[in-house]
Order: C-alpha cells, then structure tokens, then sequence
C-alpha cells in the first residue's frame, strides 16, 4: 500500500509497504510524479518484476562518477580525455542528483542547452560517458532495475565525415615551412601508412621488422593488436632516422606533433587541414591503389566498410575512368 505525505511547501514523500518486499520511500517534487512511481513500483511488485532501486536511490551521479573513474576509466586508453568528461559532468546540476532520480527528460534539458555552448560532437561524447556509466552500473555494480536515461533521449545529430584531401602542392608547401626536425619524415610517414597520431608517436624499434616490412602495433584504438605492412617509402623513411638510446622511433609525443603541423599549415597558408586528415588521404590512397575493403581494413584498422566510408572518399572522375577499363 503506498502512502503519499505532503513533506514541506514542494515536497512529496512516498512510502511503499508491501508484504515479502523491503519498504519504498522515495521524495518528489511534483504530486503526479509521486503517484506515478508509486503506481509503477506497485505494479512491479503485483507482477513479480520489482527490483530494488535502493542502492541506485542512495548513490548520487557525482559519487558514481568518482567510481566510474577509479574502476573504469582509469583501464581506458583514453583515460585523460575520460578524465575531462568526468570532471565537467562533475560541475553539472545533475551532479548532485541520485542516479535512479534522472530521467530522460532531464538529459534531454541538459542536451538542448549544451549544444547552445559547443558542438554536437562534443555533447555526443558526453553522452557516452554517462550512457556508458550507466551500463557499468547496471551490469557490474549490481543496480538491477535502473534505466539508461540517454537512451531515452534523441542523440545531437552529428555532422557528416570529413572530406578533406589533401590538394596538388600542400604537402611540399607545409614540410617546407616546418622546423620541426621529425615533422617532415613523421607526416610522410602517416601517408604511407595511414597510422593515427598516437600510434605513430607511440612506435618503438621493437616493434619494426625492416625485413619483414611490418610494425607491429601491440594495442590500437580499438584495443586490439594491428600489424601494418610498410611500403618501399615507409622503409626509406626509417631506414634513415637514427636510432635513440631509449628505444623510440620519433622522441616525439602527440600534441608536439599537432602543434608543429599547425604552425607549419598556418606557414604554409594551408588551410582546413588536420594532422588527422593524412589518415584520410592515405586510406582514400590505398583504395585508389585498387586495395578492397578487407585489405584497406586490414592496414588502417577500420572495424567495418561503414567505418571506412567516413575516412574514403574517392573521386568520381577516377572511378569513371576504371569503369571504361
């Protein structure tokens, strides 16, 4: 039987007593949400599906956060950037709230009023964050019964992938505008391979085989092994770099590698290019080579040819060619 006190000018309480269940109490705002849930639980007890809430009632978003943190992000690959998202939700209004107390609804606020400060791809990955925690919280820390109020909601519409080539005469105006010592070999590098930023900052001797032509990337992106065959050039390139005492390839972090592409492209008067764009230009490389899917997916790492479509873009003109041989 549920029961439905008046606590305060705006508050409502509920409690829920039920024989062979453990009492329910829960405080709302609003009279109609108080019933509504009362209504729900009492169902749920009627039709053998009730499930304990309690632990989900007790832990508010920021004190999951902290444990999503320590538990989760910290095996991430991208445990810095996790680190940013959980720090900013931290700051949030949401923050303070229980976790079983957010509602679709209030994401769906959340949403509408931070896409007005930053882009949709930005408030897609926050959604992850809180969409994966969720997830986290209902499988591994035992909050049977909670909903995943980001999939209740309508996702930013994200805009479509780059397109960005790069054109006649960029490449030898950017290298020669660099003075960055690595930049010119790294980028030409990135061409022949297709690797990401991080990955080719991350290389060791260890992991090249010049005879065998490979590097061999013992942990990617997607969290699996990738061997990346390496053409004449890419054999060229390390062939002729020195090697260091401390056993990396290049000596050179990721974001020193940005900021001495960008320098170099603003030099250079090249603009809408991205260091990111070379793997774009070098996978759109490989199918013009005459590479299918399953080959060019088995150098760049791609998971899937829709994956690919976001990277590739071949020109039309090329491709009407081919038809006519």
């Amino acid at each position: 039987m549920a029961t439905v006190q008046k606590r305060g000018p705006y508050q409502w309480r509920v409690q829920i007593r039920k024989k062979g269940f453990p009492p329910q109490t829960r405080t709302f705002d609003v009279r109609s949400e108080a019933d509504a849930w009362a209504r729900q639980i009492e169902g749920e007890m009627d039709r053998g599906l009730f499930v304990s809430r309690k632990e989900a009632e007790n832990t508010t978003l920021s004190e999951a956060l902290d444990r999503y943190e320590r538990e989760v992000s910290a095996k991430k690959r991208s445990s810095d950037q996790d680190r940013i998202y959980v720090r900013y939700w931290k700051k949030t209004g949401l923050a303070g709230r229980n976790l079983a107390s957010i509602q679709g609804k209030d994401l769906a606020l959340w949403r509408d009023e931070r896409l007005l400060a930053v882009k949709p791809a930005t408030v897609d990955r926050e959604l992850r964050i809180i969409s994966h925690l969720f997830t986290i919280a209902v499988k591994e820390w035992g909050m049977a019964g909670l909903v995943n109020p980001v999939s209740q909601i309508r996702k930013p519409k994200l805009p479509p992938g780059r397109d960005r080539r790069v054109l006649s005469g960029e490449l030898e105006k950017i290298l020669s505008n660099t003075e960055s010592q690595h930049l010119s070999h790294i980028v030409r590098f990135a061409l022949e391979t297709a690797m990401r930023r991080g990955e080719i900052a991350g290389m060791t001797w260890k992991m090249v085989d010049l005879k065998k032509r490979t590097v061999t990337l013992p942990e990617t992106k997607n969290g699996e092994k990738r061997i990346v065959p390496l053409s004449t050039e890419a054999l060229r390139i390390l062939s002729g770099i020195p090697r260091r005492l401390d056993g990396s390839v290049w000596g050179i972090t990721e974001d020193p590698i940005t900021r001495a592409f960008v320098r170099a492209c603003q030099r250079a008067k090249v603009e809408g290019l991205t260091f990111h764009d070379l793997r774009h230009e070098a996978t759109s490389r490989l199918f013009e080579k005459g590479f299918n899917p399953m080959e060019v997916a088995a150098i760049t790492g791609h998971k899937s040819l829709q994956m690919l479509k976001r990277y590739t873009h071949l020109k039309a003109e090329d491709l009407a060619k081919r038809m006519d041989g």
